[in-house]
Formats: C-alpha cells, sequence, structure tokens
C-alpha cells in the first residue's frame, strides 16, 4: 500500500511539474516578413525577463503572415502598414485587428541632380513605382511636398490621370518597377523609393532622401496585428507595451540611424 501511496504522489509531482513546464513561460509566436529580426529580438530580451518567450517566425511575403495568423498558427505579426493590412484584411474577409503600432519606414523622394524638391524645373519628370499600393503612397508624398494636388479623400487607388487634379508645371510621371528606380535617377529628376529599396541600394532613407514622410503618415505606420478575440490579451498586450517603451524607440533609432522612426500612435489615430 505505502509503494502504491508513493508511487502515486511520485506521479502526481511529476504531473504538476510538467505542466509547470520551465517556470510559467508563456510562449508567443510573432510573424514578420523578411529576416530582419533586430528589434524583435531586442524585445524578446525584455519580454524573457518577464517569462514570456518570443518566438519569431519568418515569411518571404506579406501574405502568409496574415493567413498564418488567422489560421491560428502564430498569436502576432508584424511587418505591414496601416493600408496595407486595412486592405488586406477587407478584401480576404479576415477577423484581424491591429493592437500597436510600432514604426514608420519613411518613403522618400531622391535625387541624383537636385538637392531641393522645388527645384525640380517645369515639364520635369518623376519616376513613380508601378505597383498599386506604393504609387498611391508615392503620389500623396508628391502631395505633401506640395507638388501636385490629388483629388478630394484620396485613398491611395486608381490610375495616376485619375488622381492628379493640379500639375501646375507639367511634371511628367514615369511608372518604374520599384526596385529599378535607384538605377533609373540618372535619366529622372526624381524618383520616389520606399524604405527598403532604398536601403538595398545603398541610399539612407534619411542623409539621401531630399524630401520624405515622416510620422503623420498614419495610413503608413506598421502594426502588430492579432485576432480580434485575442485583441485584450494581457501577454500580447504587454508585448506591445514593451515594444513601444522609450528604451526600445533609443535602440530603433540607433541601430537604424533614423531610417527608421519609432512612432507611438492611438488606435483611433489609425483609423481604429
Amino acid at each position: 500500500m505505502k509503494k502504491v501511496v508513493l508511487f502515486t504522489s511520485l506521479l502526481l509531482i511529476s504531473i504538476i511539474l510538467s505542466a509547470c513546464g520551465d517556470g510559467g513561460k508563456e510562449e508567443v509566436k510573432i510573424g514578420i516578413s523578411g529576416t530582419d529580426t533586430v528589434v524583435w529580438d531586442y524585445v524578446a530580451e525584455k519580454a524573457a525577463k518577464e517569462n514570456i518567450e518570443i518566438e519569431i517566425v519568418s515569411f518571404n511575403d506579406y501574405v502568409q503572415p496574415n493567413t498564418a495568423l488567422a489560421d491560428g498558427e502564430i498569436d502576432l505579426n508584424s511587418f505591414q502598414t496601416v493600408a496595407y493590412f486595412d486592405e488586406f484584411i477587407e478584401e480576404r474577409n479576415l477577423d484581424l485587428v491591429p493592437i500597436a503600432t510600432t514604426n514608420l519606414a519613411p518613403m522618400g523622394i531622391y535625387s541624383d541632380s537636385l538637392t531641393d524638391v522645388n527645384d525640380i524645373p517645369d515639364g520635369g519628370t518623376i519616376a513613380l513605382p508601378n505597383d498599386v499600393s506604393n504609387q498611391g503612397r508615392a503620389l500623396m508624398l508628391l502631395e505633401d511636398a506640395g507638388l501636385i494636388t490629388l483629388v478630394e479623400d484620396y485613398d491611395g487607388l486608381g490610375s495616376i490621370e485619375n488622381a492628379v487634379v493640379e500639375n501646375p508645371n507639367d511634371y511628367k510621371f514615369e511608372e518604374v518597377a520599384p526596385a529599378q528606380i535607384p538605377r533609373a535617377l540618372g535619366d529622372v529628376d526624381l524618383g520616389i523609393i520606399n524604405n527598403g529599396i532604398a536601403k538595398d541600394a545603398g541610399l539612407h532613407p534619411i542623409h539621401d532622401s531630399i524630401y520624405r514622410e515622416d510620422d503623420t503618415a498614419t495610413d503608413y505606420v506598421n502594426i502588430i496585428a492579432s485576432n480580434a478575440e485575442d485583441a485584450d490579451n494581457e501577454t500580447y498586450n504587454r508585448i506591445a507595451e514593451l515594444y513601444q517603451e522609450a528604451d526600445t524607440a533609443e535602440f530603433i533609432e540607433e541601430e537604424y540611424d533614423g531610417a527608421l522612426i519609432p512612432t507611438v500612435l492611438e488606435l483611433s489615430e489609425i483609423g481604429w
């Protein structure tokens, strides 16, 4: 009888220890696009001190991180702008929501021949990305720079002809594959290049651009997303808080030399 009791006690202890695992750590899978995990590695180190183990799951496109989240393969993702997210979940009818903002990767205007956007001559040529999402963003940047006027309540979609209502200096727009615009700078007056492509081409988004987005470009701020049912999850929101803390912002600024702008906005400020 004593042996049975002893065996039962040991079995219960074993079960309890198994349930506790490695000290009650919570594991959270976060999907990203690409291989740059520098910031999330930093956040993961902070989270580990609070018994939260973050696993970074890298995808090689902008589709799988959202579908994997919706399917429950990951718990959060962090790779996309507000504008992309809003369009994607509407098209796919996914019940995902943003839980926090992270940073802005500013799109910039570059030139081989000019140092100020206002120096572009009448009739000058501007290279625009030929894909829909980047092209709309580029047109809004040109409007912000005071070079053109867009149709009221422009949604970033539609043709250039339908979007631009005022072009007083008769600028010509050349649609170019985004990755080719850095090479085209010698043949145009201005080229509009997104952050990642600029860096891949050896251009610094802050030091080499002559005009760029700032953190008021709320449609293009990046976010952390979850399933709607997990929007109030304490652990997920704690991770978001760790990302938004001042020391993380300082780390981002130092690591990327201004090429990423830490951006903390209320969800209502990004339309949620």
